[in-house]
Parts: C-alpha cells; sequence; structure tokens
C-alpha cells in the first residue's frame, strides 16, 4: 500500500515569471521515454511481480522503496510544470467574479509549442513529453530475471539523468532548475543503488561506470546544497516498518561515489521531511476551477470549518 503525505519531496522556489515553454521542456522529464512515469512504472511493476520476495528480500527491498520516491517524484515534476505554466501566485490570491471572456485573454497561446497543456489540461502537468507525445506502457520492462531488471534501471537512471542534463541547460527560471538539480542528485542515488545490487549478485563492479554521462554533480550549482546534506548517500525506505533490508546492498560498508562529498551510505527509516506544495490560483476566464467560483469557496469554507 501506499502513504499519500499532502507535501513535495522538496521546497520548490516560486518561478520569477509565467513560462509555457519552460514547463513544456520539463514535461519530458515527467512523459518522456526516461521520464519519471517510466521510472515509476518500471519499478512498480516489477515489484508487483517480484519473484521469491522472501528469499530475495534486499532486492525487493530497493526496487520497491525506490518506487515509492519515483511516485513523490511524478508529484515533483508536475508542480514544477504547473508552476512554470502559471507563473508566480497573484497577490490577490484566487480571481473572484467572471472575467471577460470576449477579450482573448489567452491570446498569447498562439506562441506556445504545447497549446494543449492550456486547452486540454488548464495549464497543469500531463502524462506527455515536451512534444506533446502521451506517455505509454511501451516504456516498461518487467522480466521476472532479477538480474535483467535490475540491468534495466540502471541504463533507465542513466538515461534520465542525461535527459535531466539537457532539460536543465534549456531553463533559466529557478523552479525548473531546482526540479533538475534535485532529481540530478536522487537519480545518482538510484543509479549507484542498482550498480550495487548487480555487483552484489554478479560480483561486477558496475558503479564504477559512474556518473554516466560523465558530468559531476559537482558542476551544477543546484545540486550542492543536496549534495552538502549527505542527500547523495540517503536511501529512504519511505515506509514506517518496511523495506529496511536493503541496507545490506545500500550501506554495508559502501561508501559514495569518488566525485561526490565523501562518506558512507546509510538507509533512512521514512521519508524526507518535505516541503510545501504551491497554491495554484483560480483563473475564472480558463473556468479553473469555475467562471464564477465563490459560491464553491463559501461551500469549501464551511466544510472545512465543519471538518474541525
Amino acid at each position: 500500500m501506499f502513504l499519500r503525505v499532502d507535501k513535495l519531496q522538496v521546497d520548490l522556489p516560486a518561478p520569477k515569471r509565467q513560462d509555457p515553454n519552460a514547463a513544456a521542456a520539463l514535461q519530458e522529464l515527467l512523459g518522456g521515454k526516461y521520464g519519471e512515469m517510466s521510472t515509476l512504472g518500471n519499478y512498480m511493476f516489477q515489484s508487483f511481480n517480484f519473484r521469491s520476495k522472501s528469499k530475495l528480500r534486499p532486492f525487493y527491498s530497493l526496487v520497491a522503496a525506490i518506487t515509492a520516491e519515483e511516485l513523490g517524484h511524478v508529484e515533483l515534476v508536475s508542480n514544477g510544470v504547473a508552476m512554470l505554466a502559471n507563473g508566480p501566485d497573484d497577490a490577490n490570491d484566487d480571481e473572484n467574479g467572471g472575467a471577460d471572456i470576449s477579450d482573448a485573454p489567452f491570446e498569447d497561446m498562439k506562441d506556445i509549442r504545447l497549446a494543449a497543456a492550456f486547452l486540454s489540461g488548464g495549464g497543469g502537468a500531463m502524462p506527455v513529453n515536451s512534444n506533446g507525445q502521451s506517455w505509454n506502457n511501451d516504456f516498461i520492462t518487467t522480466t521476472g530475471n532479477v538480474v535483467l531488471d535490475l540491468l534495466h534501471n540502471f541504463h533507465l537512471e542513466c538515461g534520465a539523468r542525461l535527459h535531466k542534463l539537457r532539460v536543465y541547460e534549456t531553463l533559466t527560471d529557478p523552479t525548473g532548475r531546482e526540479v533538475c538539480g534535485y532529481l540530478l542528485v536522487r537519480g545518482s542515488v538510484h543509479a549507484h543503488a542498482y550498480a550495487l545490487a548487480l555487483k552484489k549478485i554478479t560480483g561486477v563492479e558496475i558503479e564504477k561506470m559512474l556518473p554516466t554521462p560523465n558530468i559531476p554533480l559537482g558542476n551544477i550549482p543546484e545540486c550542492q546544497k543536496y549534495l552538502e546534506e549527505g542527500s547523495h548517500r540517503r536511501l529512504y525506505t519511505f515506509s514506517p516498518d518496511d523495506y529496511k533490508e536493503m541496507a545490506g546492498i545500500w550501506g554495508n560498508g559502501e561508501v559514495a561515489l569518488p566525485d561526490d562529498p565523501p562518506g558512507e551510505l546509510t538507509v533512512v527509516e521514512g521519508m524526507p521531511d518535505g516541503g510545501k506544495i504551491h497554491q495554484l490560483t483560480g483563473v475564472p476566464s480558463a473556468f479553473t476551477p469555475d467562471y464564477a467560483p465563490e459560491e464553491m469557496f463559501e461551500i469549501a469554507t464551511k466544510l472545512y470549518k465543519a471538518s474541525r
């Protein structure tokens, strides 16, 4: 089962301006071949289908715990996309009353590369890539062969790293760059973890291939605070009681990669402290949440008070 917490895995800075094209670029990290929908789908179904769970518990626990983290990555990227598409929060919070819809309030959409993000998604994220092509389950590999699946996962994380770096290089807004910086650190952790798992089974020191591509995290400013706090050395169980067995793989004397700050690898029970979820303000002219939302706000206020 999954436990949901009303936070993001990390705080995201507010965007400086509305930038739907930057949001479209970030969509690659959500619905692209190497995006978070793919990492989630691969690890989730591999964990569901895992054979001999009790006898191979450390390897099963590793895949299962990373699955839960990837679900949070889908949420993180989605929030980043929506924040960039919508811009800074309105100082007046939600706009009340119906706006003038006869004056083409969204005329700028003609210059936006993913018009469907507004026309169909209301300025939110969708499971598509940077060109609007739908994510699909053909990106999922679950063979039942532990070595083959772990090797695929290692490849997937290295591919995701490459795409995050490329998206990072197209962005200037702090929101998108923070998403990339955090995910580059955590993706490096996952690639390292799958490499160590393969080494335990085969004896091959696959972690010596990292970082792939060969760009140290130390070169990326947005990665620095996560490296300094040791995020590159932590794997979370994302569970109050389960998945601790992966400490036999991630830990057990293993240390950080040579290019990263030194220290032993550790398993942390539970989850990161997390950060706030930004409020997307209403846009009546886009009928989000509706054209004249005053009654909805009033009803919600009464229901909130009744719950206390």
